[in-house]
């Protein structure tokens, strides 16, 4: 018992000093890599989104592997060349976002909270990588699901979180949201399920400021139709493949 509590302190001490470490690299390689990402804006449409995205993969898988958290990419083949998909990936930690939108293959957008867009530098860097929405403003959701169609109509990926925020529950899913499944039938678009193991096992969503090195994953399943479905169809019927393939893998 004594020897499983030094453990444990041990562990909750290493965790900490890792966390500002990480936090302390990602400030310093951001800088590197600012300048290279802001001039993106210069080049428009998606070939200035693919060339904004390659340096983030760059950064990403530096920043991990540095971290002693590797990344393995599986499924990338069920991206057919050419075709726009909608990418709804579970959401378990501040670890996902580094692993969904800079390895999904072909330009992409990432969904996300105005609040970050606010951060002096970073929010211009932010902003280049996200169509943005305030969920307390319904003006706001409604523009942002505009700007997701239009993304998509410019032949780039989406990236939705349909929990919406991290899951805190004991459960490997929480309920969905309808928004990317509404716009997928709206648009008529395929649906690519993504599934990211081992964020919350490094970064433990009920502990503050915490990390500890394990190998991170994202799996990238066979595209789901919405032809022929309602929304609410197609939540569920995507809710279902992703629990099942989670209960499995994780």
């Amino acid at each position: 018992m004594k020897k499983t509590a030094k453990t444990n302190i041990f562990l909750e001490i290493f965790a900490r000093i890792w966390a500002f470490w990480a936090l302390a690299l990602f400030i310093i390689t951001f800088f590197i890599i600012y300048i290279p990402s802001i001039l993106c804006y210069l080049i428009p449409g998606k070939k200035g989104q693919r060339l904004f995205l390659d340096i983030a993969k760059i950064w990403m898988e530096s920043w991990l592997l540095c971290l002693g958290c590797p990344i393995k990419v599986k499924g990338q083949e069920n991206f057919e060349q050419g075709k726009a998909y909608i990418v709804t990936s579970n959401h378990n930690a501040l670890l996902d976002p580094p692993l969904s939108s800079p390895f999904i293959p072909g330009a992409n957008k990432t969904i996300a909270k105005t609040s970050f867009a606010k951060i002096p530098l970073f929010g211009l860097y932010y902003r280049k990588g996200s169509v943005l929405v305030d969920r307390d403003s319904d003006a706001s959701r409604r523009k942002s699901f505009e700007d997701m169609k239009k993304t998509l109509q410019q032949g780039m990926h989406m990236c939705i979180y349909p929990e919406g925020t991290r899951n805190r529950t004991d459960q490997p899913l929480k309920r969905f949201y309808s928004g990317a499944f509404k716009l997928a039938v709206d648009t008529k678009t395929d649906i690519i399920p993504a599934i990211i193991l081992n964020t919350k096992k490094a970064m433990p969503v009920n502990k503050k400021f915490y990390l500890v090195p394990k190998k991170l994953e994202i799996h990238f399943l066979p595209p789901v139709s919405s032809e022929g479905l309602t929304s609410d169809q197609l939540k569920n019927k995507v809710f279902q493949i992703m629990w099942d393939y989670y209960t499995i893998h994780q």
